[in-house]
């Protein structure tokens, strides 16, 4: 290991372990007539080995501050994996003619993926083993599966290194053949042109990962004939392509942040030329869907902040011919629709509140399906027939297992298909109680926080308590379900969501409010409702711990930067925390896609106000939390640099003798590791953290 680059802090922690420290390598820099001085740029160099040792050390000093509780998290891990139905199979769905469905095998990583002709009687198929697939990799992931029109091909997409570039591959169905054909850094996704012989897929650029062409590949052929069929000049915009639900199109979007676009061919004539269905304009966003010789479309157009639902013909499909069917409303934000033959499904979310309408086409009927409680999640789930009288859905709460549930239009039956089993012996729902409260925030706002414990929990303030937020994207995080959570609400944890803005759960002006120039409202509500909830006893400063992962390891950054005191604790997964470096790199993935998120700081104004708050830049000599961070070296979507760089800084000028860990996974990305059980490895250490900071071993 280079000395230069690597020297030992004389800080000595517990079992006397002493603290590797990144050497500083100071570069300046300038821009708007400010100097920024980062000592620990050079960490962004991947294949430097001295980076690598860095990365190393880190771990090692992870390991030996955390080797007491090796056995708790083997404990823990085998506990949260008991709960797992092993042998596990996925509700059938059916599509042109074939039952599939995906299965796991007891000990197995992996799915596997079947079909079965026409019944379920029928003799299986096996499609797809991931288990036998990823035999030879420290990562894998089967990213999608594109059946051919006649049955009788599977295009499909792999990645075995979790940078979200795979690999196009196309297997004979009848022969078991894999053919010859081999396409390279794609985005997972593939379309077949209905002539059987013809695919469409989006390539990403190998330097920024943005996904920026369209290509048409001729089965049989060698990619580099393939055909590129549309590309996507504007850096700020990536581009993607599917088959509408009605097979009759294949359509071409293009997305940034603010703005849509889309382009439309007949699926029957892939040598055709695509037409744009609606040009690009500032600020509008729509989506389109095809049913009955009209396309469907939602859109934000005429200050439709929340969106509205539009028609128009499929021969003219520009703006100035949609027609509305379901107006904008204020008070209810409508998120997705699923179109079938004789009805419509609505996907509406009001005060924060999924809900399922049902549309009739010939206009008899319009109404909702009841949902009582106020933490649950309810969405629409996979529903490939568009002649089918059922709608599947899936539904779950903090207290309830998930549920996959039926509902036939016509008898306005329902039936559950599939509930989620939990294992071990020990779970009844009904030991456990979830609520919603409001908090108010600085500015007068109120701001929803779910929560969910074990029932008999006492507000005295001794509690343990996590608070989760993501608070970026429009993202909502809905109050679901989760087993491996379980291990921490039998020990007395509280767990809350922070429903904050940034997301969109009470609307689109939710989204507004937490982005840009108001960007601070997100980190404010977070640190407002941890105020909250030691001011009404749910836990107090010694007992609230804080979490949040890539956008929301952005938040983590922020609020211990504005109040590290309110935190015991904070795990910090794989987070965005250079913000205005990383901004000013457009030769990163995802940087010019978001500058309508977090502002374009070649820009003053988004400079000085994003350097205000970006976690790296405002990292000062003082307490800090006890702190585990964690990220993977080959991350596609926030570079592993940022959080080493972040954790070198930290050690450098914080003043008090906390914890502060770096884990970073060696073999995988943005998701961390890719086996159904080697993930629980990894919350099994994080949850160990916690707990030990709680005296908690067992």
């Amino acid at each position: 290991m280079n000395a230069k680059i690597l020297r030992i802090k004389s800080l000595h922690l517990e079992n006397d372990t002493k603290t590797p420290v990144a050497y500083k390598k100071p570069k300046e820099l300038a821009i708007h007539n400010d100097v920024r001085i980062d000592d620990y740029y050079w960490l962004n160099e991947r294949e430097n080995q001295d980076v690598i040792d860095y990365l190393n050390s880190e771990n090692e000093y992870t390991k030996s501050i955390m080797a007491h509780t090796e056995s708790f998290q083997k404990v823990l891990f085998e506990e949260m994996k008991s709960r797992i139905k092993e042998d596990d199979t996925s509700v059938p769905y059916k599509l042109n003619g074939y039952w599939y469905i995906t299965r796991f095998e007891k000990g197995q990583d992996y799915p596997i993926y079947t079909r079965k002709k026409e019944t379920l009687d029928a003799n299986e198929e096996l499609l797809f083993d991931c288990n036998e697939m990823a035999k030879e990799h420290t990562y894998f992931k089967l990213g999608s599966i594109a059946i051919s029109p006649d049955n009788k091909l599977a295009a499909y997409t792999t990645d075995t290194v979790s940078r979200r570039q795979y690999t196009i591959q196309i297997k004979n169905l009848e022969t078991g053949e894999i053919l010859k054909d081999n396409i390279k850094n794609t985005t997972g996704s593939v379309t077949w042109a209905n002539d059987n012989k013809t695919l469409f897929y989006a390539i990403k650029d190998e330097i920024t990962l943005r996904s920026h062409k369209i290509l048409k590949h001729r089965l049989g052929e060698g990619a580099v004939k393939d055909v590129e069929v549309y590309h996507e000049k504007d850096d700020t915009f990536y581009s993607f392509v599917y088959k509408s639900k009605s097979r009759k199109y294949i359509i071409i979007g293009s997305s940034s942040t603010l703005s849509t676009e889309y382009r439309i061919l007949n699926a029957d004539n892939p040598e055709g030329d695509f037409k744009v269905f609606q040009e690009r304009q500032k600020d509008l966003e729509y989506s389109i869907a095809h049913y009955n010789g009209c396309f469907y479309i939602m859109a934000n157009s005429d200050g439709a902040t929340n969106f509205k639902l539009l028609k128009t013909d499929e021969g003219t499909t520009g703006i100035n011919n949609w027609e509305e069917v379901i107006p904008h409303r204020k008070d209810v934000l409508l998120e997705d629709i699923e179109i079938f033959k004789d009805f419509l499904v609505v996907n509406e979310r009001q005060n924060g509140l999924n809900q399922l309408r049902i549309i009739s086409w010939d206009g008899k009927e319009d109404y909702y399906l009841p949902f009582s409680s106020e933490t649950y999640t309810v969405y629409i789930g996979n529903n490939p027939d568009f002649n089918s009288q059922v709608l599947r859905y899936a539904y779950n709460s903090l207290t309830t297992p998930s549920s996959v549930i039926d509902y036939n239009v016509r008898t306005k039956q329902s039936e559950v298909k599939k509930e989620q089993e939990v294992l071990g012996g020990n779970f009844d729902k009904n030991n456990y109680e979830s609520t919603r409260i409001w908090a108010t925030a600085r500015d007068g706002v109120k701001v929803p926080i779910s929560l969910v414990h074990k029932k008999g929990v006492k507000r005295d303030g001794s509690n343990p308590l996590l608070q989760y937020a993501y608070g970026s994207y429009g993202s909502t995080v809905d109050p679901s379900f989760s087993t491996i959570r379980l291990s921490l609400l039998d020990r007395g944890f509280i767990y809350a969501i922070a429903h904050i803005r940034g997301g969109e759960y009470l609307g689109r002006d939710w989204y507004e409010n937490g982005k840009l120039l108001t960007k601070k409202n997100t980190f404010h509500d977070f640190i407002d409702c941890s105020k909250y909830l030691i001011e009404q006893k749910y836990t107090s400063g010694q007992h609230l711990y804080a979490y949040g992962g890539s956008a929301g390891g952005l938040l983590m950054g922020a609020v211990i930067n504005m109040n590290p005191e309110l935190y015991k604790g904070v795990l910090a997964a794989v987070p965005f925390v250079d913000v205005v470096t990383t901004m000013l790199d457009d030769t990163i993935p995802l940087t010019t896609g978001e500058y309508d998120e977090w502002g374009n700081p070649n820009d003053s104004k988004y400079y000085h106000y994003m350097k205000s708050y970006s976690p790296y830049d405002n990292v000062e000599s003082k307490a800090y939390p006890n702190m585990l961070v964690t990220t993977g070296l080959h991350d596609s979507q926030v570079q592993y640099w940022e959080p080493a760089k972040w954790v070198a800084k930290l050690r450098e000028l914080k003043i008090d003798t906390n914890k502060l860990l770096l884990h970073t996974d060696m073999d995988s990305g943005h998701g961390g590791a890719s086996g159904r059980f080697e993930s629980l490895k990894e919350v099994a250490l994080e949850y160990a953290f916690l707990l030990d900071l709680e005296g908690i071993h067992n």
